[in-house]
């Protein structure tokens, strides 16, 4: 144990540690929900018209400070969204691979498609879910961050393109709070520093500013060989107030890196309707990676251009963005006019590695195209050595043949601009609240993404090392641990992209309020143009994506380079489309009594459809248009009621909510053995179920409480009519987060639970997936009033927590890829403030 994590263990025993620093919203962002404090009316500013007491709005919202995510446990974008009603977020502790839905709408795919995430009121991405660049790989939390807003269904659809889902907004400090916070953090059962910095003040009184960031790196909670996590932040922002208004500067600088933790492999026994799981001998999935390791770190491959190149396996996801945004808030003519208008700059890489077949090693040259053949380490301490037929390696005695995945994200640039403005007009005994906007944007998805095909070993440890294939004759069947230079000696995925959509969208709303009664009405019209170009022999009309070259230099052409993947560079196909969609949504709200009323809302929204739609039946490359129109987006209808209820030491919001969808997708899923198959959607589902939201307090003891109950089903199913009926994966009839506290001057002590109750693994609803409760408890001491010493000890009963499983059912070999949560991950920190 180094010096560091020393004094942070000692502290945590002598002391008692996180802290409750709960900041204030700024003044001109101010948001609330029923988690807040309840004696205070809550105003909520994303995704509505007008900021207003939420118990006067016909919408359902939650909010979490930055206080309150610092006792979770987690810093990964997709578990804070966990934490939040209604939200399904599937991780496994970091922000490269994730998907996130909502109120039982479908996850076809990774990425976010029906819930746009923000950062400070504008989309980190105009689209969530393209391929290999989810929306959370962009975004980080820290201690410049303010609070997280989201809203559910409800005016989503009307005031932000792409949202019909609903929003969450990450929303920044201002500097409204003078002083700064500096927190050093520590890994005290794993390998991973970090630093956190904010800083807010006025340089007059009119001038403020905030400049905030973080800065990590180490292994990480999973044994990986090598430092997988690197990098951080800085985000700046200036404010100048004037009467009636303010105008802000601000800017963002991201450069970190984080491993993959996709699939890995586990034991399955039982049957499909009550699996057991459990790890393999040797290799423990809470703490174990195979994305790379100490041995492999390198892969031989071509570049978009054709020409050779190297991927660095230990670079994992990388992601990269500058940002400058400019917002103003000015009044006109009785108007409130305000402007948000940002360009930002985003990169990356993606490295995933997937496995396809876990064979022992005694039979996996047979299985391979070597039969009477051996194994040999082509990395590793072992390099040269022969893998003994009858020996266990690794105490599991299993190779894996795998997809190695690598995308190389050249720009997801997007500038984004929406421009407001409301009024208030005194209309007989009421008020009158009127809207319009316009928004435009600007995305590019500019990716390149291939496919190989390696061999390695399933080590503990981060020591997995590549593998080569060795014929009866001595002949190297594979090449440094790489079978293929493609998916299997094939063509498929080996994809360029270079596109650009502008999306333009005009909206107004009108809400009129008198008395208790408030009534509202939006509406939104979204069009959009797609042009740009497409590379890959998947296009078809005769395109070559085959060809010999001689990869790692030696003079001869092996059999995996006998066959390497590459791009048509002279036969490019076309993207160039329009579209067109309208948005409305409808909603009532009455204030029974002061801490009571009731609303009900019908809205319909869109999602433009984004890159997912080429390389299919569905985009014709020659002449770049949809043979089907109705995939240039998919639809969403949703209806809601519900009750809320506040007064002093007790807020309940109970929300019951119906949705249905359309979607035409490609899915990663898996047949009944286990095989990786590719699965064309295109469906319809819809959705009903209850949001329970809530906070009871009594003096020092509080207990913060949040629960959806959904019913999904597959409604059609055009590709495969065997669906119809049948839940979507990975959705629980249940999920739910509650967090007990004891907080008093000196320290507060709690913990975050989070659960979900069993799923299906496939849409074919045969293998169960199970569902889990994750404790994590929290410790915070104020030893002194500047200083704060905090203790989260994440998953603290080390629970088996499985995220997706990629089976349909149980495989004849009994061993099952499945993506993970981590186990326990204890950390501790020290904040100072000045």
């Amino acid at each position: 144990m180094n010096k560091t994590k020393a004094i942070l263990l000692v502290s945590a025993a002598l002391f008692a540690l996180p802290a409750y620093a709960n900041e204030e919203a700024d003044a001109d962002r101010a948001a609330g929900s029923a988690a807040d404090a309840p004696a205070k009316k809550q105003s909520f500013t994303t995704g509505v018209a007008k900021g207003r007491d939420l118990l006067d709005t016909a919408i359902s919202a939650s909010t979490l400070d930055e206080s309150e995510i610092q006792k979770t446990g987690t810093r990964s974008i997709a578990e804070v969204l966990g934490n939040i009603p209604g939200i399904r977020a599937e991780t496994a502790g970091t922000d490269g691979l994730t998907a996130i839905t909502i109120r039982g709408l479908p996850l076809a795919a990774d990425g976010s498609k029906f819930l746009q995430i923000q950062e400070d009121g504008l989309p980190v991405m105009e689209f969530g879910d393209v391929h290999f660049a989810a929306t959370t790989a962009f975004l980080r939390t820290d201690l410049s961050l303010s609070q997280v807003q989201a809203i559910r269904g409800g005016s989503a659809s009307t005031f932000a393109s792409n949202s019909p889902g609903g929003i969450v907004n990450f929303i920044s400090k201002t500097g409204d709070e003078e002083g700064g916070q500096i927190q050093l953090s520590s890994g005290l059962d794993h390998e991973l520093g970090r630093a956190d910095f904010n800083y807010g003040a006025r340089l007059s009184d009119s001038v403020r500013f905030n400049i905030g960031g973080f800065y990590r790196q180490g292994e990480g909670p999973r044994a990986a060989g090598y430092s997988a996590f690197r990098g951080g932040q800085v985000k700046f922002n200036i404010t100048k107030e004037f009467s009636g208004g303010y105008v802000r500067l601000y800017a963002k600088v991201l450069d970190d890196r984080e491993p993959n933790y996709a699939q890995v492999p586990l034991r399955l026994t039982g049957t499909n309707a009550d699996p057991v799981y459990a790890p393999l001998p040797g290799f423990d999935p809470r703490r174990d990676t195979l994305s790379a390791s100490r041995y492999r770190t390198t892969i031989l491959s071509v570049d978009q251009d054709n020409n050779l190149r190297t991927i660095d396996l230990q670079q994992g996801n990388r992601s990269k963005v500058m940002s400058l945004g400019l917002e103003g808030q000015f009044d006109v003519a009785g108007w409130t006019v305000t402007n948000r208008v940002r360009y930002a700059r985003i990169s990356g890489t993606y490295n995933e590695t997937l496995p396809t077949a876990m064979v022992p090693a005694a039979v996996f040259p047979t299985a391979f195209g070597a039969p009477g053949g051996s194994l040999r380490y082509a990395t590793g301490p072992n390099a040269g050595a022969t893998i003994p037929a009858a020996g266990a390696i690794n105490g599991n005695g299993l190779v894996a043949s795998a997809l190695d995945l690598n995308a190389e994200i050249n720009s997801m640039d997007n500038f984004t601009n929406d421009l407001r403005g409301s009024r208030v007009w005194e209309v007989g005994k009421g008020k009158l609240t009127t809207t319009a906007g316009f928004y435009a944007a600007s995305q590019d998805v500019d990716l390149y993404y291939d496919f190989s095909n390696s061999v390695y070993d399933v080590a503990s440890g981060g020591n997995s090392s590549f593998i080569d294939v060795i014929a009866a004759d001595g002949r190297s069947v594979s090449q440094a641990g790489i079978l293929d230079y493609g998916v299997f000696g094939r063509s498929s995925y080996h994809r360029r992209y270079d596109l650009n959509y502008r999306v333009y969208a005009p909206y107004g709303s009108v809400n009129y309020q008198q008395g208790p009664l408030a009534i509202g009405a939006s509406l939104r019209y979204d069009f959009g143009k797609v042009s740009g170009t497409l590379f890959g022999a998947d296009l078809g009309g005769g395109r070559v994506g085959l060809t010999a070259i001689d990869i790692n230099r030696d003079g001869v052409i092996s059999g995996p380079e006998a066959n390497v993947s590459v791009l048509p560079l002279g036969q490019p196909g076309i993207a160039d489309y329009d579209y067109g969609y309208a948005s409305y949504s409808v909603g009532v709200n009455y204030r029974l009594a002061e801490p009571v009323s009731l609303f009900a809302r019908y809205s319909r929204g869109a999602r433009a459809s984004a890159e997912r739609v080429f390389f299919s039946p569905t985009a014709n490359p020659a002449t770049g248009k949809l043979t089907d129109d109705s995939a240039a987006y998919a639809p969403v209808k949703q209806a809601e009621g519900g009750i809320k209820f506040r007064q002093p030491g007790l807020t309940l919001f109970v929300t019951g909510f119906w949705a249905s969808t359309t979607d035409k997708n490609l899915q990663i899923g898996a047949d009944a053995t286990g095989a990786v198959a590719l699965i064309t959607i295109d469906r319809a589902y819809s959705a009903k179920g209850v949001e329970v939201e809530g906070l009871f307090e009594r003096g020092p003891l509080s207990l913060r409480l949040g629960a959806t109950y959904t019913k999904a089903r597959i409604d059609s199913d055009k590709a495969d009519p065997t669906a119809v009926g049948n839940t979507p994966r990975h959705q629980p009839d249940l999920i739910f987060q509650a967090m007990p506290q004891y907080r008093t001057g000196l320290f507060s002590i709690g913990a975050n639970i989070l659960g979900t109750t069993s799923s299906f693994a496939q849409d074919s609803n045969l293998l169960k997936q199970p569902g889990y409760v994750i404790v994590s408890p929290f410790l915070e001491v104020r030893p002194t009033e500047r200083v704060q010493l905090s203790l989260n000890a994440y998953n603290v009963f080390d629970k088996l927590a499985l995220v997706q499983v990629g089976s349909a059912a149980i495989p004849a070999s009994g061993i099952v890829n499945a993506q993970t949560l981590n186990g326990r991950t204890i950390t501790g920190s020290v904040r100072f403030s000045f």
